[in-house]
């Protein structure tokens, strides 16, 4: 039996580990890094500098070549599991080659591994196939957190319910019942296209990076200027990881 270790990194600094993420890295015989290619190099370092930091010395670093996403078109789901299926076969082929049975390898997952990451269901289908796994999943600083933290807001009004949701949910408007929506994934700028005169958004790029930025105010007044900086920053640094929240002006 293997054992996996999933630890949540937070978003970029070596300090948002857990001390709980980080005694167990310190137990891995084996930490898989994922290799995006040079455009995602700087997140490669990234997780090469926290692993500087706090790996145990003599801790094997063993890249994965991690195949790019087909266009989703029509079929969204169907080519995502593509996707995560052929994921899955270079993981498993990585472990196979490098992990011993009864070793120890881990996994370091960007933000905390249950918010809109698909690790855990990779390992599932690894173990659907009839790997002799084992996981364990410690939580880590997710960028909807840290959002909060940097723009120095609670993430839900009193009484209020949060929906998180990736950009290609949203309508032109937000519904009547939604008070506060956290947006991630929107590599498309669908906050360019929602209506409302009374909403105002709190948008964070690179968070936890010293390329950290930062910008609220009302929607209809700097949605211009966050495109504008959103595609600035994505040009001269080759990839960018945003989100934002938005709800309508109102009572706390």
């Amino acid at each position: 039996m293997r054992t996996i270790l999933v630890i949540g990194i937070g978003t970029g600094d070596p300090e948002h580990l857990t001390l709980q993420a980080i005694t167990a890295l310190r137990r891995a015989d084996v930490v898989y890094v994922p290799d995006k290619g040079a455009e995602k190099a700087a997140l490669r370092q990234v997780r090469e500098a926290i692993l500087a930091r706090h790996a145990a010395p003599g801790t094997r670093l063993v890249p994965v070549a991690i195949p790019r996403r087909a266009e989703a078109g029509s079929d969204y789901r169907g080519v995502v599991a593509d996707w995560h299926g052929a994921i899955a076969d270079r993981y498993a082929a990585a472990f196979a080659d490098t992990l011993p049975d009864g070793g120890t390898g881990a996994l370091l997952v960007w933000g905390d591994p249950a918010l809109y990451d698909s690790t855990l269901r990779i390992l599932e289908t690894l173990s659907g196939r009839g790997l002799a796994l084992d996981w364990q999943v410690f939580p880590g600083l997710s960028a909807v957190q840290l959002l909060c933290a940097r723009h120095r807001i609670p993430l839900n009004r009193i009484g209020k319910a949060v929906t998180i949701t990736p950009a290609r949910q949203l309508g032109p408007r937000l519904p009547d019942d939604t008070d506060t929506v956290v947006v991630v994934l929107d590599g498309d700028e669908t906050f360019l296209t929602l209506e409302g005169d009374d909403l105002e958004i709190f948008w964070g790029a690179y968070l936890g990076t010293p390329h950290e930025i930062l910008r609220a105010g009302p929607l209809h007044a700097i949605r211009d200027d966050i495109a504008a900086t959103r595609r600035t920053a994505r040009a001269a640094h080759g990839w960018i990881m945003d989100t934002y929240l938005i709800r309508r002006r109102g009572d706390e």
